[in-house]
């Protein structure tokens, strides 16, 4: 498998924000989001075997990993990781754009699920058929640009039934563009609908982590 990088780090977003993590970063990706923060990861890496990316994570002894990118499905063996890994005792996060199937991946992996609005110019690439295989404890996130996208995003969550009354589907994350849109602006639209989501701010952008 090529890898860009595998560090330890806070955990900056989704429900899992805070914890320390090890990242296992794929390289590649398929996808030119207008706000992508991690364009060194569409080629930039080295070829690893599955034993020295597990070896690796293991020399940091921390419990919780992710495995991200780019888009780490591109890489099929990274099916065959995640399972390794949580056979050896790690909680297994997976961050993905939602571009690529997840039907095959190992049902104890926690999915972390870009659903791209219109204005990230990726939404066409969006594999829709994913939101019958997310699993509750699974979580989508939706980056949000500005107030037409959030209004977007609250349309999206309705039209699909990700919420039922105060039911989720699963947990539902809305972040801030950073730089772009204000988080406090957001969160105020979040608390105006009473929409039962949680806002996602990028706790590594704020604050400085080793």
């Amino acid at each position: 498998m090529k890898v860009c990088e595998i560090f330890a780090s806070i955990q900056g977003e989704s429900t899992y924000a805070g914890l320390p993590c090890v990242f296992v970063r794929m390289t590649g990706c398929n996808l030119r989001c207008v706000y992508c923060d991690t364009t060194y990861a569409y080629e930039e890496g080295r070829e690893m075997s599955e034993d020295e990316i597990i070896e690796r994570v293991k020399s940091y002894g921390i419990k919780l990993v992710e495995i991200t990118g780019g888009e780490p499905l591109l890489q099929k063996d990274v099916l065959s990781l995640m399972e390794r890994l949580i056979d050896n005792g790690f909680t297994v996060l997976l961050e993905t754009n939602g571009s690529e199937n997840i039907q095959d991946v190992d049902k104890r992996v926690v999915i972390i699920m870009d659903i791209k609005t219109p204005k990230s110019g990726m939404f066409e690439r969006m594999d829709l058929m994913n939101l019958k295989y997310i699993k509750p404890d699974d979580e989508i996130k939706f980056v949000v640009i500005d107030r037409e996208d959030y209004e977007w995003v609250r349309n999206f969550i309705k039209d699909y039934g990700l919420i039922d009354g105060l039911t989720n589907k699963c947990k539902i994350l809305m972040s801030p563009a950073y730089d772009t849109l204000l988080p406090e602006d957001l969160s105020k639209w979040i608390i105006e609908d009473r929409l039962p989501v949680r806002l996602n701010i990028q706790l590594h952008k704020y604050i400085p982590v080793p």
